[in-house]
């Protein structure tokens, strides 16, 4: 899920805000002023209640936060990249470079954020006993204290993917010593639960709680889509584990010099040829860079004439490059992590093929109707 507004970094971690994100503070904070602390702490000004409400549901957020951290930091203390944290409707999510590699490390990765939690359920809870005379502090204090509990247990609950689902993934794979079966038992369990939640809401919404049902309903079909999702995608790296660069690619470049003008390249290579993607090369194929449409529509049209194609090319030392023998996985991480869509194959200094996501996604459907 992709952050729309960036917040910084927290040790080298990228955090932002997903859009739907500011609309659950409003209600957060709606909530808060207008209910909770109206019925609790009824003494309270009206505006201190709406000011309160704002500052717990941005300790709220924090706290959340911390749960994704302690995820994350148990993640790159294994080695494990994180690429982001990103806090949103339904909390927040830590996207995790890779899948761990045994289920020790699954195991540590998981339980770090429910232990975050309720370590925090505790500090708030205690900070309740020693405030708890202050109502401008004991109303914040005491809900971040369940809220956090609430958290905690409510990620422990053993479906895939919340971090009991991966905990339960993380035993089953260490009985089992098969990771793709016990993502299939965990995932069956998470859906499980998802229906589980579905129904609730319905039969919520029939006892006239409508509100409540369908944000039930609504955690569970979230679930299930994340559960079936998950799983699609675990089945898919076994699908391609065996699957070198060399089985995918296209031996066929789009090869173009480096001397020619971006106004000819456009016309007889990409209006006439609709290609989109060129290597730049050097006696027939030495690779120097690569070309790509967005790389020509940088350049402003009026200058198409006067700029070359290596003048606007990625040169090849800031290229991702592609072995042959190389692992497709190991390369949709590498593209992933760089955020590129293509890649040159080298072999000997030698350009051998190119490899498009496209590439990819048409061996998948291949593979899926062999399958099928």
């Amino acid at each position: 899920m992709d952050a729309s507004v960036k917040l910084g970094r927290i040790w080298g971690i990228p955090v932002g805000l997903h859009i739907s994100w500011f609309l659950v503070f409003g209600l957060v904070t709606w909530s808060l002023a207008s209910g909770y602390f109206l019925t609790e702490y009824p003494d309270l000004p009206k505006t201190a209640q709406w000011l309160l409400g704002g500052a717990t549901s941005l300790l709220f957020f924090m706290s959340v936060l911390l749960h994704e951290l302690g995820h994350s930091v148990v993640a790159l203390r294994n080695k494990i990249p994180v690429r982001g944290i990103t806090l949103f409707i339904f909390g927040g999510v830590a996207q995790i470079g890779k899948e761990p590699q045994t289920p020790g490390v699954e195991f540590r990765i998981a339980i770090a954020g429910p232990l975050t939690s309720l370590a925090l359920a505790g500090l708030f809870g205690g900070l309740w006993l020693l405030d708890r005379a202050q109502p401008y502090l004991a109303a914040p204090s005491i809900w971040l204290a369940r809220i956090n509990l609430i958290l905690g247990l409510f990620n422990l609950i053993p479906g895939f993917p919340l971090d009991g689902g991966r905990v339960l993934r993380a035993i089953i794979w260490k009985i089992t010593a098969n990771f793709y079966r016990a993502t299939q038992i965990a995932s069956y369990a998470g859906q499980a639960v998802a229906f589980g939640f579905i129904g609730l809401g319905l039969l919520t919404i029939l006892r006239g709680n409508f509100f409540n049902g369908l944000w039930l309903a609504f955690i569970g079909w979230f679930l299930q889509n994340a559960a079936a999702s998950s799983y699609a995608q675990v089945n898919l790296q076994r699908m391609l584990r065996d699957v070198t660069v060399a089985q995918v690619m296209s031996p066929e470049c789009n090869q173009v010099p480096g001397n020619i003008p971006l106004d000819q390249l456009v016309e007889e290579k990409i209006l006439t040829g609709g290609h989109r993607c060129f290597l730049v090369t050097e006696d027939g194929d030495r690779l120097r860079g690569m070309l790509t449409l967005r790389d020509v529509t940088a350049i402003p049209r009026a200058n198409w004439s006067r700029v070359l194609a290596e003048q606007a090319m990625v040169p090849r030392e800031k290229l991702i490059l592609a072995n042959p023998d190389m692992h497709i996985l190991e390369l949709l991480q590498t593209m992933d992590n760089a955020q590129v869509a293509q890649v040159p194959v080298v072999k000997a200094d030698q350009i051998v093929g190119v490899i498009s996501r496209e590439h990819i996604l048409h061996y998948i459907r291949i593979l899926g109707e062999i399958g099928s």
